[in-house]
């Protein structure tokens, strides 16, 4: 009886300083308030307006009765959330051209949700890298992967610029941010505020470059301009501390876009006139829903973006690797393969981890329709 009790509280010890590991990161993964200079810089935005950030225009206002739709089809919607198959992987090779793509000047590698890794004119951009097994401050609780990143994160290619488009937690990972300061060398470009995360993360100051919507930067070369989105921030607690913004990088010859989150707005056409046209967008394209239509677009508004901003070649993101709404998992990209066979909107589709040339893409398979 003796042992059996013993035994029973060295589970129970294990199990409390098993919870203990778990979270002990968790106060660091909230990340910081802006202080200081950068909270003077902050509140002299023209997007800060009260206490908080604010979109260009106001949220639209919700029929009646959506947060109760919502609910029942939590509780009892039919639709299969992740894949009944393994996601098909294919292991990148970045220091190597892809076959079809000798002497290309623009590839791209889609590690799975808003991860990905474009190759512009030689340099390499890393954007809304995320490795971590959950999108969340805890290691016990959270949205989970569907699928592992196709590469380690140790294994990335040197890159030149690391670009974050806004500080929740499927695109702003701590864990990933403080393997980076270690692995990488390059700089992260930030919207304002965020900063005060990846200082938080021991990201050298150096290191950190924070723009407001149309303020740019110059980074091997390459031109990085912060642009509008109609989305909002926040780690937890506390609504809209930090900017969100999408994000336009050219170079000499070629440029591309990326949505980051947001929901559709005639903020599009705008970047498109300024900044367009694009040999590449990225696009956000899942976790939509009836109940936040100003956070996360349809897979029909992307291609509305998409026409918007003038792009001539459309890669989804922000579909495939995390459960984040009610909708099927396939869903999304069916969507939009549809609409962009009826409007004639060119699109590519890859597994994650394929690298492509943005001048020679594979063509879209269906893949996704095998395992959903």
């Amino acid at each position: 009886m003796a042992d059996a009790r013993m035994w029973r509280f060295a589970a129970g010890a294990l199990a409390l300083a098993a919870v203990g590991w778990a979270v002990r990161d968790v106060p660091a993964a909230l990340g910081a308030r802006p202080s200081g200079e950068r909270a003077r810089r902050v509140r002299r935005s023209r997007q800060f307006r009260g206490s908080a950030f604010q979109n260009a225009t106001p949220s639209p206002v919700l029929p009646p009765g959506t947060a109760g739709r919502m609910a029942r089809e939590f509780l009892f919607g039919r639709q299969r959330r992740t894949p009944r198959l393994p996601v098909p992987l294919v292991t990148p090779t970045p220091n190597n051209a892809p076959n079809n793509a000798a002497g290309s000047d623009l590839d791209v590698v889609w590690y799975g949700h808003s991860s990905a890794l474009v190759e512009i004119e030689g340099r390499r951009v890393l954007f809304d890298p995320v490795w971590s097994e959950r999108c969340s401050p805890s290691s016990l609780v959270g949205p989970r992967r569907l699928h592992p990143p196709p590469v380690a994160l140790h294994e990335l290619p040197e890159v030149d610029a690391i670009v974050i488009s806004h500080d929740h937690y499927d695109h702003l990972d701590m864990a990933t941010v403080r393997t980076l300061v270690r692995t990488q060398s390059a700089p992260f470009l930030v919207p304002l505020g965020v900063g005060a995360h990846l200082e938080r993360w021991r990201v050298p100051a150096s290191r950190i470059v924070e723009l407001d919507w149309e303020e740019e930067a110059s980074i091997a070369g390459l031109r990085f301009v912060a642009t509008a989105a109609h989305h909002f921030s926040g780690r937890l607690f506390v609504r809209n501390p930090t900017l969100w913004t999408s994000w336009v990088i050219a170079g000499e010859r070629r440029r591309v876009f990326y949505t980051g989150d947001s929901g559709y707005f005639d903020g599009y056409a705008a970047i498109g006139e300024a900044h367009g046209p694009f040999d590449l967008a990225l696009i956000q394209i899942g976790a939509y829903s009836p109940g936040w239509p100003d956070i996360h677009m349809t897979p029909e508004e992307a291609i509305l973006a998409h026409l918007d901003v003038r792009a001539r070649l459309l890669l989804p993101v922000h579909w495939g690797t995390f459960n984040l709404a009610l909708h099927a998992w396939g869903e999304p990209v069916d969507r939009l393969w549809r609409e962009a066979k009826a409007r004639d909107v060119h699109l590519v589709v890859p597994r994650p981890g394929e690298r492509f040339s943005v001048d020679d893409p594979p063509p879209v398979d269906g893949w996704w329709q095998t395992i959903a």
